[in-house]
């Protein structure tokens, strides 16, 4: 009886010890994980905000150049990211206020008015800046959501203000009410032959629910549910589930577009624009986005290797990887764990192993944004 009352006692030593050995080893990894997210982000910070001077910084979108360039996507994830930097006291009110300044001062001017969008393009040459006219959707939506975070975040009406007046000139210079979607730009108005084209990457539900939250516009849910629609549309027009980065919509459809028909051959396929697609809809319930979402990660999930683009057939566009196509995918599939993706969870971290590039802003920010 007494032995067996020691090994008894033995026993429950082990298990006490493995328990506390345990705990120690996940409170390392959370430490770990932690500071690796902090250096990812420092990291960031140093090699890509440039301070214009003591009120104004910008995201510089083409680093080890001699001109510096600022674009308002670049912006609106500089201004996103130092939120969610901030929640995680890694960052400073001070930080985003110099962003957001550099966003108030170049907004975009249409027919003398001055709007809340921000022109898409300023080049620094030497001291001189160039201002490209026209506003870029996917940059002013994140601006708004950045801006109404900051609101929360540091109990500053001011960026609700701005949020609200940035919110209404995206419905009126980039909504097409006729296809009940957002359009690429304020330059794709109704006079112009891309007035009825999306870029899959302006999906946004998220962004979307705590638009119309804030402002109480319906718009913003048939904004939602329209264009999780004519996602749906063009994912289920191929075996891969995969979308284009631009398409033509119509009341009720959605078609790929063809080749060059914006900018590069690539247009109509799974490339720089979509490959954002599966972290703009990883936090959203819906059933059509996670349906999407699902059909694509299958896809994924049976690839050797995820390569910087495919056809919407499956074809991979380069042989090698990217980090602005891993990072959105190993973001969704932390949304989906234990539902058959985890093997991409583990072979997509590999971006996390590698100093974050020095002359990529787009695989910078991307992985960084997934890791704030």
């Amino acid at each position: 009886m007494k032995r067996l009352n020691h090994n008894h006692h033995l026993s429950l030593y082990f298990i006490v010890i493995i328990a506390i050995f345990s705990g120690i080893m996940a409170y390392v990894r959370l430490q770990n994980s932690s500071q690796l997210r902090h250096n990812f982000y420092r990291q960031w910070y140093k090699d890509y905000v440039v301070k214009v001077n003591q009120q104004e910084s910008f995201i510089d979108t083409t680093p080890k150049t001699e001109t510096r360039t600022a674009l308002s996507e670049g912006q609106g994830y500089g201004m996103y990211i130092a939120v969610l930097s901030a929640k995680r006291k890694w960052s400073k009110k001070e930080y985003f206020d110099q962003l957001n300044n550099f966003y108030l001062k170049h907004r975009e001017t249409i027919n003398k008015d001055k709007t809340a969008l921000m022109s898409w393009r300023a080049v620094e040459n030497n001291g001189h800046w160039t201002i490209n006219k026209n506003s870029a959707t996917d940059g002013d939506l994140f601006i708004a959501q950045a801006l109404l975070l900051a609101s929360k975040q540091w109990h500053d009406d001011k960026y609700q203000k701005e949020a609200h007046a940035i919110l209404q000139d995206i419905l009126r210079y980039e909504y097409n009410p006729d296809t009940e979607t957002l359009t690429v730009g304020d330059w794709a108005d109704s006079k112009s032959k891309y007035y009825n084209l999306m870029r899959t990457s302006d999906v946004m539900p998220e962004f979307f629910d705590n638009f119309y939250q804030e402002t109480g516009d319906k718009r913003w849910l048939v904004i939602k549910n329209t264009m999780l629609k004519r996602l749906n549309q063009l994912s289920h027009q191929n075996k891969t589930g995969l979308v284009p980065d631009f398409a033509w919509v119509s009341k009720n459809d959605a078609q790929p577009v063809k080749p060059k028909t914006i900018s590069t051959e690539n247009d109509g396929y799974y490339s720089a624009n979509a490959c954002r697609v599966p972290m703009m809809l990883a936090g959203c319930n819906d059933r059509s986005a996670q349906n999407t979402l699902k059909r694509m990660l299958k896809f994924f999930s049976k690839q050797n290797t995820i390569t910087a683009g495919y056809t919407l057939k499956g074809k991979p566009l380069n042989k090698y990887q990217s980090a602005s196509f891993s990072a959105p995918i190993f973001y969704a599939v932390s949304f989906n764990r234990n539902e058959g993706y985890d093997d991409l969870f583990m072979s997509q971290q590999y971006i996390f192993t590698r100093h974050l590039p020095q002359n990529n802003y787009y695989d910078a920010a991307l992985t960084t944004m997934v890791r704030c």
